[in-house]
């Protein structure tokens, strides 16, 4: 018998670490991760460790005490790191799998900051180009925001290898990938065009507990399972009938279980068998310290009656509105809390 994650690998599910701390990498490689993602709270946890003040000295003396400018240039050192570990799985798979995500300046969506649409736009299409340039297996991040959203064409055009975050519904998904497709048509070659569409899966099921709690026994807590497996569907179905060298893929997000009820596992389980899952360390580490065998689950979709019921009830409108009101802040002020930190590391290491 395999082990439980070499089982969840064997039945068709990339395993993404939802880190791009050092050594969580080498542990889940041996996991079989092939891929992983950053963002600003996994920065600050590393610079909150120690481990990064040599280079931190160096980056904001570089920058003359700015603490952006060093904050990025430690993401970019950090996240670059990671790819070497990735690269091989890039060679291996000719750029198929194998991608760190690197996060878009969050605060391009900061609900503080009145930047004009235009000039967000831009922004994104800037900073886009900038942090891959000269970078095989980057991928860049950018929001399901209606900037970022307007962004994505233009990406895609300049053969930047994107992941759309905060999606949630239909809607989003859809947009975001015509919005690539349309950006792509305009490639001299598709031999390395690459996309994926992370679906956040756990906070769609906080949202129902707390906005819908008119919803069954049976349909409570299977809301998010639904939504990805609808989305991962169509993004199946799209790509059919569009192909393309390589697999433009759906990322399973936020697979860490927020109710102390559910096993750890849960979304793991329910969408194993296709695709990418970015499993944050716990879960993974959970997972490996089960006996579980994973077969393949995702196109199992739940009784035809929870369908209905769930269809019938769920205002998805409503909920991607307020997970998006979420999520943006949630998107921007990790970032702020990352700059604050190193403007306060900066001041201990020059004492």
């Amino acid at each position: 018998m395999v082990s439980p994650l070499t089982s969840l690998v064997q039945c068709g599910t990339k395993l993404w670490l939802d880190s791009v701390d050092p050594d969580l990498i080498i542990e889940n490689l041996a996991f079989g991760a092939t891929g992983a993602t950053s963002n600003p709270i996994i920065i600050s946890d590393l610079v909150k460790s120690g481990r990064y003040d040599g280079e931190l000295t160096e980056f904001v003396q570089q920058a003359q005490g700015s603490a952006q400018t060093a904050a990025w240039a430690l993401t970019d050192r950090v996240v670059g790191d990671a790819q070497k570990k990735f690269l091989p799985v890039w060679e291996k798979t000719k750029a198929d799998d194998g991608y760190v995500s690197f996060e878009v300046d969050p605060l391009l969506e900061d609900p503080t900051v009145n930047m004009p649409h235009v000039e967000r736009v831009a922004r994104y299409v800037a900073e886009g180009t900038k942090w891959s340039r000269g970078h095989k297996n980057r991928m860049i991040k950018v929001p399901a925001t209606p900037a970022g959203l307007a962004a994505l064409p233009e990406l895609a055009a300049r053969g930047i290898p994107l992941n759309v975050t905060l999606i949630f519904s239909m809607r989003q998904y859809e947009a975001a990938r015509d919005a690539i497709w349309q950006g792509a048509q305009k490639l001299d070659s598709l031999d390395r065009f690459k996309s994926v569409y992370s679906i956040f899966v756990s906070r769609v099921d906080v949202y129902t507990q707390k906005h819908v709690p008119s919803l069954s026994l049976a349909a409570q807590g299977q809301v998010g399972i639904l939504n990805a497996k609808q989305l991962w569907k169509a993004n199946q179905q799209f790509w059919a009938q569009h192909p393309t060298p390589l697999k433009q893929e759906i990322v399973f997000a936020s697979t860490g279980t927020k109710s102390a009820s559910d096993p750890p596992w849960k979304y793991v389980i329910a969408l194993a068998g296709s695709d990418i899952q970015t499993n944050p360390p716990a879960t993974n580490e959970a997972v490996a310290k089960s006996d579980i065998q994973f077969v393949r689950t995702v196109d199992q979709f739940p009784p035809e009656n929870v369908v209905k019921e769930i269809t019938t009830i769920v205002d998805v409108r409503k909920l991607e509105e307020t997970l998006m009101s979420e999520g943006i802040q949630k998107f921007a002020d990790p970032q702020k809390a990352l700059l604050a930190l190193i403007g306060e590391k900066s001041g201990q290491l020059a004492r």
